[in-house]
């Protein structure tokens, strides 16, 4: 039995889709750490933060994302979150999960953008 030549073996595809799985989880945590943080700091910030990211993160790091920009300023966008989020656990004194949430983001991001740079095609740009 043999593949069509550029196709995608089955195990590769759903290792993606638990990796893409799993971005999703760890956007939605980074999320609710901004807020928790926020909220120990200013009531307003604990809406501001999490917004914010969100809207930096919609309009370049998603996969649909409002605008298309390169991988680099994707990649500065999500450093910008996610990076925010684990000094955010370390301002509030969780250093061990700060630690695993920073090194889980650094891997996952790191798999993701290989596969997507080797078995997908680059997203449409939008005008």
């Amino acid at each position: 039995m043999s593949r069509r030549p550029g196709a995608i073996h089955p195990a590769a595809q759903s290792f993606f889709l638990v990796n893409e799985g799993l971005a999703f989880v760890l956007e939605v945590v980074a999320l609710g750490v901004l807020a928790w943080w926020g909220s120990t700091v200013a009531l307003w910030l604990a809406v501001a933060a999490p917004l914010a990211a969100a809207a930096l993160w919609g309009a370049f790091a998603a996969p649909k994302a409002r605008f298309a920009v390169p991988l680099a300023a994707q990649l500065a966008v999500k450093a910008l979150v996610f990076g925010g989020a684990a000094l955010a656990l370390l301002a509030l004194g969780q250093r061990v999960a700060g630690l695993w949430f920073a090194g889980t983001v650094l891997v996952n991001t790191a798999l993701a953008s290989y596969y997507r740079s080797r078995h997908r095609p680059p997203y449409p740009s939008r005008s």
